[in-house]
């Protein structure tokens, strides 16, 4: 069965881009604001902990990271908190935090918690690469601008690992889930199995390496993994909020970072201040639904990109937007017996070349990008495709990888029930073919099973519909044409949260703080003065 692609607003950056607490990051602090607020018995010295704010050169996982974390205005700290919230006097593990202090200490409301979604992406990479475009408004002005990666997740140890980055480029190359016949399925589903296995080897010896008690490996890589999904997060948060000395929390969340906000003001629905929920999951939605619903966003960018790129002359695609996605198979299908060497030596693969589209699908800004890789595919090459899948799949120039895909892999499997009916598996696959043509493989329905069939540890979530009692009126942002996160998920959440919904007009992952004022000056009126929309707010993209 198809994996629904990683819902994070951390790629679309980087392909894009290709007295607060008074101290400098050079000279660093610990401060200690807790306990504050409502503390869970036997939780008071996480909850009270001091804050040693330094400098954050240290804390960066990957090439990008290091170029941003060495800007001196950004301060990082650790925030510690139990592996199992049952066992709060067990083990500890650490959660990294990335914050630029608020610009106008005299008015400083508190902190600003962000979280950019995945399951897998990085909070602190994305604070760090919007720090610069905040600082001049009331965003950066008034508040602590704090991202944070999530418990497995890059700065935070330990991390969750499952494969080194030469399986991952041996992966790439396989085309999972394409040869449905009986071999085809058995590599698939040998593959998965063997991802998972690596999951829980190498989390265990994450977690040894960083002074874990000498359990065994398998013992200690299924207690994190175990652990590591949103219900565990949210915890974390609050441990959070009041460790950065907050009452209450002021949370924006992107993507599946609506899930962690909507999932927090479930578990802490009075601990609330303000919660912007953009580019909405619908948490009452099984897993199958959401996939189906993605894969016809997707389809619907994809014919949004055929429309633009239809007009233009030199189109990868031609001149007929009708003939596109028959265009698109003609293109890319081969490429699953041919792959395509680029200059570095790997070979472009059908999976890499579709995720490539995938990734510039998410922004319209991409768009030109996208093109340029299919008229490169239609001259024989690959590389700005492969690009593309490199930035989806977190690859940098030197051959590492973030662990996002690792972590999204991980969280997924915890926080849903597995399909283990083969049945199933399949027609979900001809339901997904159906509603997104440009990603049919021409090949028979599969029913591998995901990974998640075979998962090490049992899931701790599952589909719901939120209850919030005492939570005040949040905001909901959800663009009609977003190729991950459907529309109408977001109107369900608003829905179900009692929020106000504002509506963008546009085709794109997620709206806030990227450049659209009607959005940013609703978003920011909100955050600040706690002034929501009204209710038939929409927004439309600058003409």
């Amino acid at each position: 069965m198809k994996r629904a692609p990683g819902l994070s607003v951390g790629p679309v950056l980087a392909a894009v881009a290709a007295l607060a607490l008074g101290c400098s990051a050079a000279t660093g602090t610990t401060a200690q604001h807790g306990p504050v607020g409502a503390v869970p018995t036997g939780l008071e010295q996480f909850y009270g902990q001091s804050l040693s704010w330094g400098g954050c050169s240290a804390f960066a996982t990957t090439p990008s990271d290091k170029k941003a974390y060495a800007d001196p205005a950004l301060q990082c700290a650790y925030l510690n908190v139990p592996l199992d919230y049952t066992d709060p006097k067990g083990r500890v593990i650490k959660v990294g935090l990335l914050r630029r202090p608020a610009s106008d200490p005299a008015h400083r409301i508190g902190s600003l918690v962000i979280n950019p979604g995945g399951p897998g992406g990085s909070g602190m990479s994305t604070a760090a690469s919007l720090a610069d475009q905040i600082v001049n408004n009331d965003v950066g002005q008034r508040f602590d601008f704090v991202g944070f990666d999530p418990r497995g997740v890059g700065s935070s140890k330990p991390q969750v690992v499952c494969r080194t980055p030469a399986q991952r480029d041996a992966e790439r190359l396989m085309n999972l889930n394409v040869d449905s016949s009986p071999a085809g399925v058995a590599q698939t589903e040998n593959q998965e199995k063997a991802d998972d296995a690596g999951c829980v080897s190498r989390t265990g010896q994450a977690v040894l390496a960083n002074g874990g008690t000498p359990e065994t490996v398998n013992d200690t890589g299924k207690k994190v993994l175990q652990n590591v999904g949103t219900r565990d997060v949210v915890r974390d948060m609050d441990v959070m909020r009041s460790a950065l000395g907050d009452e209450k929390l002021t949370y924006l969340g992107y993507s599946y970072g609506t899930r962690i906000g909507t999932s927090y003001a479930e578990a802490f629905p009075k601990n609330v201040r303000a919660m912007i929920l953009d580019g909405a999951l619908d948490p009452a939605q099984d897993q199958i639904s959401e996939l189906i619903g993605q894969g016809r966003g997707f389809q619907t960018a994809f014919d949004a990109f055929a429309s633009w790129c239809s007009a233009r002359p030199d189109c990868g695609l031609g001149q007929d937007k009708n003939q596109a996605v028959s265009k698109f198979q003609a293109l890319v299908r081969p490429l699953i017996k041919e792959p395509i060497g680029v200059p570095d030596g790997r070979k472009l693969s059908y999976s890499d070349a579709t995720i490539g589209t995938v990734q510039a699908l998410y922004l319209s800004d991409l768009w030109p990008t996208l093109n340029r890789g299919l008229v490169e595919l239609t001259q024989g090459q690959g590389s700005v495709l492969m690009r593309l899948a490199d930035v989806y799949y977190g690859r940098g120039k030197d051959g590492t990888y973030s662990t996002e895909m690792d972590v999204f892999q991980a969280v997924n499997c915890v926080d849903n029930p597995p399909i283990k009916d083969p049945n199933v598996a399949r027609d979900v696959d001809a339901q997904y073919r159906k509603v997104a043509p440009f990603l049919d493989t021409g090949q028979p329905p599969s029913p591998a099973l995901d990974n998640c069939a075979f998962w090490p540890v049992p899931p701790t979530g599952g589909p719901h519909t939120p209850r919030t009692p005492g939570l005040p009126t949040v905001m909901v942002i959800s663009t009609t044409q977003d190729p991950a996160t459907p529309y109408q998920a977001g109107v369900n959440l608003a829905r179900d949260l009692d929020a106000r919904l504002l509506t963008y007009e546009g085709t794109q992952h997620t709206a806030f703080l990227q450049g659209n004022s009607c959005v940013d000056q609703a978003g920011i009126g909100y955050l600040t003065d706690l002034k929501l929309p009204t209710g038939d707010t929409r927004c439309k993209p600058a003409s």
